[in-house]
């Protein structure tokens, strides 16, 4: 695998229940208007992030006979809860002190998931129709990085303007036994997901080999980080986006590989 890395300091960090802008170099209008945006909208977020307990009913075929002990469960008791939530709220600080660049070469994996349609897909052939896509990795009970990763992913859907409807947003879910395709169609209705961006689940199995491929894959989803990538078009290399990016950052990030094609 080629990396060439490079720094950019600056960006977001989460600070309580906001955005706490950071590091040494001013910051542009642009992303400072991101800021202020994503700071008024996360109490909104975080209520949205409670899923509606009849699309949560729903089975996923691919994942009903899988053992539901492969993944930790994601509904600690009250006294785990206080103190787990402090750690995994520092743990996400940490990781979102800045964004990083790289430019990676990825191998996909041959495996199937279920797109929130309820269609099982091949992800070589949804990620090589010909289209940029932008990707992500998410799960729906997540409260901290996920919300707001998927909150930028809706404002990038704006500011595309007239290529939106020409790029591939896919986010595919790392909590495959709880996420199924009525859990993700009604998580992606609550960031107004447009037919251009589109949710994965899958077996656990699938799931994780689509993690590893891109070299995010912890062990536990509590561990996940904020990232992602963008690709101009099949057999190109992939722009890798580490940290809490602004919709600005996402943006442009877009239009550097695109132009690079």
């Amino acid at each position: 695998m080629k990396m060439n890395r490079t720094w950019m300091i600056g960006a977001f960090v989460v600070a309580g229940t906001g955005l706490t802008s950071v590091g040494a170099l001013p910051a542009s209008a642009e992303d400072v208007a991101d800021g202020a945006t994503m700071e008024a909208q996360h109490h909104k977020m975080m209520a949205q992030m409670q899923p509606a307990a009849a699309e949560g009913s729903a089975g996923n075929p691919a994942t009903a006979a899988q053992p539901h002990g492969a993944m930790m469960d994601m509904k600690p008791a009250p006294a785990e809860a206080a103190a787990g939530g402090a750690a995994m709220h520092m743990h996400h600080h940490d990781m979102t002190a800045g964004t990083t660049r790289s430019t990676v070469e990825y191998t996909l994996p041959a495996v199937t998931l279920v797109r929130d349609d309820g269609k099982a897909v091949s992800l070589v052939d949804e990620l090589n129709d010909g289209r940029p896509v932008i990707l992500t990795f998410i799960y729906t009970t997540c409260t901290t990085i996920c919300p707001m990763v998927s909150q930028t992913f809706e404002e990038l859907q704006g500011k595309l303007g007239v290529d939106r409807d020409k790029v591939h947003l896919v986010s595919i879910s790392i909590d495959p036994e709880e996420d199924t395709p009525a859990r993700l169609r009604a998580y992606a209705a609550r960031f107004d997901a447009g037919p251009e961006w589109q949710h994965y689940t899958g077996t656990v199995e699938a799931s994780i080999a689509a993690q590893r491929a891109f070299n995010v894959y912890r062990g536990d989803k509590m561990n996940h980080t904020a990232v992602a990538f963008f690709r101009a078009a099949p057999g190109k290399p992939w722009l890798r986006l580490d940290g809490l990016a602004t919709p600005a950052e996402l943006l442009n990030a877009y239009h550097e590989v695109v132009a690079s094609n």
